[in-house]
């Protein structure tokens, strides 16, 4: 079945940066819209980024524009997130999706596959 896996996640400084990875079986990204979703305790799950298949276009919060840059191999079948610059507020578990169409969204319902999530914890 389908499978999304994250990874990268970690500690980090607030001054470094981090790349999370996220790589997919038995599905392909190239004709799948990906986005990157945190949540962190007590919060709801919240949209990051998005990256559409058919225009590369690219879309995000406003908490991550500036420093975090979402991006795609689909030979490697991998689709990934860099953060630069995070802050503690980006403390959280970072989960990789892909959608149901080309076209990139910000809605939580737009997207079919899900990762298990990545911890991401930004700390001194």
């Amino acid at each position: 079945q389908v499978q999304l896996v994250e990874s990268g996640g970690g500690l980090v400084q607030p001054g470094g940066s981090l790349r999370l990875s996220c790589g997919a079986s038995r599905f392909t990204l190239e004709d799948s819209a990906t986005g990157w979703f945190r949540q962190a305790p007590g919060k709801e799950r919240e949209w990051v980024a998005c990256n559409g298949s058919s225009d590369g276009r690219t879309r995000y919060a406003d908490s991550a524009q500036g420093r975090f840059t979402i991006s795609r191999d689909n030979a490697k079948n991998t689709v990934y997130l860099q953060m630069n610059s995070p802050k503690p507020e980006d403390t959280a578990v970072y989960y990789c999706t892909a959608g149901w169409g080309r076209y990139c969204s910000g809605n939580v319902a737009s997207y079919k596959y899900w990762g298990q999530g990545t911890q991401v914890t930004v700390s001194s």
